[in-house]
């Protein structure tokens, strides 16, 4: 959620910037500065009367110590007039601060000065490319052919249990799903990243605290009867463990890392390209989760990247990073780099990773802050990353890795599955 007073103080640069995302600001950019104005006149006029109030109450007392009882008394109808005002100006105060809140979270968070503007994934930009594309036997199929072939994901069972979107990973299938995960949380630890294990479900308050509420309210799952939503990615419980925290500067930076299933509803998503584990409502994911000092967060991002980087390489993927446009760009991020692998046979690239840097606007929702070497409290900056998601990385490892034997598993992983090949 973006600063109050940091719209106030830049109202012509938030809706310039908004711009980037081809959001139209400027209507909820003033009526911020309207509710801010009337918030804080509020504010001055009930500090005005508690002042007076509580001046009055100590004019009372020494009426009464004098013995001026009658003098007292008179004044103390005019202190229920004072509690009444006061009573009337906190509620108009509550109702004024709540309806600038609510404003508030319609806003999303203002871009990086080197986001590029755009409209749609056809204006990202491509910063880096690595990797081979490698030449497949003429017998190549797409993953969802060769998971039947091997009978390592069943599909239709999936869709019999749960629905279309659930799949059911069977013998060397499951345990590279397995193998994947704990490779990934290995690498993640080694770089220094605490694991946690975290609910997958999260309250009400967790979801507005990282951004998933209310924007993507329609996306999650929610359990009514208990009104808690099904987590969309490890993310929002490990980020709310430092809700209303305040973290010693000394203890920065903290490093997080989480195995989770994920759950999308990924409403009005169909066609050719979500088909097989392009597009699912349940997988799993490990997360990298980062809180920064502001000016060491860029810098901590620009790690993260390097980290993927080294996790595609070393399974052998071909992949390329991409700083996405404003029109692209999640809600509550100032700057996003995705990881897309090359799918041989599907012949497109698929997006298997997000890096984001928040900077302030998760942590000022989650009152998230840090205590500097003056004492001071300062809002801390958050950043997070898939590290990595699992659905569209073993797409590629199947359809890339394939031959007429089998498919091969990466050298890197095959401590971690028992078996070198699929066959």
């Amino acid at each position: 959620m973006l600063q109050t007073a940091f719209i106030r103080e830049n109202r012509e640069k938030v809706i310039e910037a908004l711009g980037k995302r081809n959001f139209e600001a400027e209507t909820l950019v003033n009526e911020v500065i309207a509710l801010d104005e009337k918030r804080r006149s509020t504010q001055v006029e009930l500090d005005t009367v508690l002042s007076e109030s509580n001046k009055l109450s100590k004019d009372i007392g020494e009426l009464m110590k004098s013995g001026e009882k009658a003098k007292a008394i008179l004044l103390r109808e005019k202190t229920s007039e004072f509690k009444e005002k006061s009573k009337e100006l906190s509620e108009i105060l509550n109702s004024v601060s709540e309806e600038l809140t609510q404003v508030l979270y319609k806003l999303p968070n203002v871009p990086a000065d080197i986001v590029p503007k755009g409209k749609s994934a056809d204006d990202n930009e491509e910063v880096y490319r690595e990797g081979n594309i490698p030449e497949l036997h003429g017998e190549a199929m797409p993953h969802w052919e060769l998971a039947k072939k091997y009978d390592i994901i069943d599909f239709e069972l999936g869709n019999k249990i749960a629905g279309a979107g659930f799949p059911v990973y069977k013998g060397k299938g499951a345990r590279l799903q397995r193998a994947l995960i704990n490779y990934f949380l290995d690498k993640n630890t080694q770089a220094g990243y605490n694991e946690v294990q975290v609910p997958h479900l999260v309250n009400e308050a967790s979801g507005y605290g990282t951004g998933q509420l209310p924007d993507k309210e329609g996306q999650m799952y929610h359990v009514g009867i208990d009104d808690l939503y099904l987590i969309p990615t490890a993310e929002v419980p490990v980020t709310n463990m430092f809700r209303d925290v305040i973290i010693e500067e000394k203890d920065l930076p903290v490093l997080c890392t989480g195995y989770t299933p994920c759950f999308r509803r990924e409403a009005g998503s169909y066609g050719a390209h979500v088909r097989g584990l392009n597009r699912l409502h349940q997988f799993d994911k490990v997360e990298i989760v980062r809180i920064e000092k502001p000016e060491n967060s860029y810098a901590a991002l620009d790690g993260m990247v390097e980290h993927v980087k080294v996790l595609l390489k070393e399974l052998g993927l071909p992949y390329r990073v991409l700083r996405l446009c404003g029109g692209d760009m999640g809600f509550t991020s100032a700057l996003t780099y995705d990881f897309e692998v090359f799918s041989t046979a599907q012949d497109r690239w698929l997006e298997i990773s997000s890096v984001s840097n928040f900077e302030t606007f998760q942590a000022n929702r989650l009152k998230l802050r840090y205590r500097d070497k003056e004492g001071k409290n300062q809002l801390a900056h958050t950043l997070n990353g898939s590290s990595l998601a699992l659905p569209r990385v073993l797409a590629g490892l199947l359809e890339n890795y394939q031959t007429p034997e089998g498919i091969v598993i990466p050298e890197v992983l095959r401590p971690y599955t028992g078996f070198d090949i699929i066959n």
